[in-house]
């Protein structure tokens, strides 16, 4: 994995500056004409969804008072595994990127969403909405790409420490939730300084996070294993695990979308000045899917369409198996890399990836000079402007 920029044979090499806007143009025609045709069936869709979810988690919950017993045990920790994956990856994932903002409906809006997480949703989303979407794989912007904790590119200087993130990388799928949750804080920047830990916002921040961490340990392993009775240790212990398989799942989805085999990244300086079709083509290129059922797709909240997901963050997550054709096309009119596999392929690219970063570079690669850390871009460049939703109708 080379940063882009610094690979030997360029990959975007034969395209002309022209070539890049004119892709940018064909993507806005189409952005224009799905979310332009956004409807009653894209409202029943979801809606749908969360109903079924919440059928799914309550009668999961309702089982597990009887957790004493192994079958009814397995059957509701199943269930609620599922539920939490979906209230987590379909709804909330989507409902916080404005994807149904456009109902008009206060319950199911970005403003007002509250998800079954340990990060509070307005810090999520500025981390991932303003930061992750805007410096999607550009390596010491996009703190999604390794999470901070991570060597990710040959690129960057090796040291010995990376020996352990096979380890941290393990630790951090397991206990996912509270990753995300100091990394929406910042947390080793954050604490790095005494000016920093002593600073009034981060403190709110923190003050936040710690409350809603403390709601989410109360409702799962207190107040509902306490309504089971005598099963009370069994429902904690099935709790834990719903948990545990909720964030191994999500963790494992994410790193396919951005770590796999053929997913580039990107200079810091490559993205100042950066115009409308380059913003498309980054975006193209440092995304990753994950091919599948129709289950597969609402397991991962359609994060199995990662690259499409990543040009229209904003666009209904079940428009997306509808555009994915479209877009293969486009990359291969234009001689680039649809990079897609089974969630088996795609989940050990990404890990044989942590592997081989945590050791020194080898070969060709040894012989490149690291990248050298630069003050971040701050020249003006091309940012997504809100989708304009005031001509629709509430449904």
């Amino acid at each position: 994995m080379t940063t882009l920029q610094r690979k030997a044979s360029n990959p975007i090499a034969h395209l002309t500056p022209e070539d890049i806007e004119r892709i940018g143009v064909e993507l806005d025609a189409l952005r224009d004409e799905v979310m332009g045709s956004r409807g009653e069936s894209d409202a029943k869709y979801i809606r749908k969804v969360i109903a079924w979810q919440r059928g799914l988690e309550l009668s999961s919950r309702g089982i597990l008072l009887f957790s004493l017993f192994p079958p009814a045990w397995l059957v509701g920790t199943a269930g609620l595994s599922i539920a939490k994956i979906l209230e987590n990856m379909e709804i909330g994932h989507n409902i916080m990127h404005g994807q149904w903002d456009w109902l008009r409906d206060p319950k199911i809006h970005s403003t007002k969403w509250e998800w079954d997480n340990a990060s509070p949703s307005e810090q999520w989303k500025h981390s991932h909405n303003e930061l992750h979407h805007t410096y999607t794989n550009v390596v010491g912007r996009d703190n999604d790409l390794g999470y901070g904790i991570m060597r990710v590119d040959e690129d960057q200087k090796w040291h010995p420490m990376h020996l352990g993130q096979p380890l941290w990388n393990f630790v951090n799928a397991c206990f996912f939730e509270y990753g995300i949750a100091a990394y929406d804080l910042e947390l080793g920047r954050n604490l790095a300084t005494k000016e920093r830990r002593r600073d009034p916002r981060f403190r709110g921040e923190l003050k936040k996070t710690r409350r809603k961490i403390g709601k989410q340990l109360l409702k799962d392993y207190v107040v509902h294993p306490a309504l089971s009775g005598p099963s009370f240790l069994h429902t904690i212990a099935a709790n834990f695990t719903a948990n545990l398989v909720r964030n191994v799942w999500t963790h494992s989805v994410i790193m396919c979308g951005h770590f796999p085999n053929g997913v580039e990244t990107f200079e810091k300086t490559s993205i100042e000045g950066e115009t409308r079709g380059e913003w498309y083509l980054r975006q193209m290129l440092g995304s990753a899917n994950i091919s599948g059922s129709k289950a597969m797709h609402l397991m991962t909240g359609n994060l199995s369409h990662q690259i499409e997901h990543h040009l229209f963050p904003d666009m209904p997550s079940n428009r997306y198996h509808e555009i994915a054709p479209r877009i293969k096309d486009l990359f291969q009119r234009y001689g680039l890399t649809y990079v897609t596999g089974p969630l088996p392929k795609q989940v050990g690219s990404a890990w044989a990836k942590v592997f081989r970063l945590a050791l020194p570079n080898r070969g060709a690669a040894a012989a490149r000079r690291p990248v050298e850390k630069k003050a971040p871009a701050v020249a003006v460049r091309w940012r997504r402007p809100a989708y304009d939703n005031s001509d629709m109708a509430n449904s």
